[in-house]
């Protein structure tokens, strides 16, 4: 009976992402089918903590992250959580031998997160790391099943890979982030006085990681190789269209990426991806 919880924790992760991100959905449907399940309970954890410290705000946030931390360790150390969400990731956790100082580092950030913070260089990267380039290397490890030395080999590009996505989300959600979280991620700026020269030279950054990323995504096995560039095709669409828009507008709006734009941009990464790597 135990094989139909498994089942049910994962199509329960597998709701959340379809709910929470149609752009992360459609890329892990183009993963080898094998590998979905995992990469979905993956997705499905993070969401769930990030909802914790972003959207609960009737709540303790510090009183509910610090139990959903305990129940993650006892649900790897013990194999079974009856949230459906929990068991599912600590299944992966266990059948691709993920690596727990990752989701040490993931919950970190998620801490950092309540508490008013004046980022520095140094706390910036770090919030990053665990936030994002954590996230991409416990996929990273679904992809490569098992082979440390293609781990090894794809870490750096994996984390560029995660540093870009999360740096795109600081500038989409500039709005929210700053006027209702009261969060400035970005070291060394007076949000009062943004503009666009500052944001230029974040988007220099994101652009640079891009790219880097990208000679990383050609070297992953097929199993994945497609669905990881086509979410960097999305990100890459959402980033052109920030680069587009002022300093004012990203204050006060947050830009999104229409549904029928995401399945042109699918159908047009499918034939770039066809034509340059097979």
């Amino acid at each position: 009976m135990k094989k139909l919880f498994d089942e049910l924790s994962y199509d329960v992760s597998k709701r959340t992402t379809k709910k929470y991100s149609t752009s992360f959905s459609l890329g892990i449907l183009a993963l080898k089918p094998s590998i979905r399940s995992a990469i979905y309970a993956i997705y499905g954890y993070v969401r769930l903590a990030d909802e914790i410290v972003d959207s609960f705000h009737d709540y303790d946030k510090e009183k509910l992250l610090s139990r959903l931390k305990t129940e993650t360790y006892n649900a790897i150390e013990e194999g079974i959580a009856l949230n459906p969400i929990l068991q599912a990731f600590q299944q992966t956790v266990h059948d691709y031998s993920i690596d727990t100082k990752l989701i040490d580092a993931f919950l970190h950030s998620m801490e950092m997160d309540l508490q008013k913070i004046d980022y520095d260089s140094g706390l910036y990267n770090e919030y990053i790391y665990g936030s994002a380039e954590v996230v991409g290397l416990m996929c990273l490890q679904v992809f490569t099943e098992g082979n440390k030395e293609k781990f090894e080999e794809l870490k750096p590009y994996a984390m560029k890979l995660g540093s870009a996505f999360q740096k795109i989300n600081f500038l989409r959600d500039l709005k929210d982030d700053y006027q209702i979280l009261g969060r400035t991620y970005f070291p060394g700026i007076n949000m009062s006085v943004f503009d666009n020269s500052v944001k230029f030279k974040i988007e220099n950054e994101i652009e640079a990681e891009f790219k880097e990323a990208l000679v990383g995504i050609k070297k992953l096995p097929g199993s994945s190789m497609f669905g990881v560039y086509l979410a960097y095709r999305y990100y890459f669409s959402l980033f052109e269209k920030i680069r587009k828009i002022s300093s004012q507008r990203i204050m006060n709006d947050r830009v999104r990426i229409a549904n029928s734009q995401k399945l042109l941009v699918a159908f047009k990464s499918y034939i770039r991806y066809k034509v340059a790597y097979l």
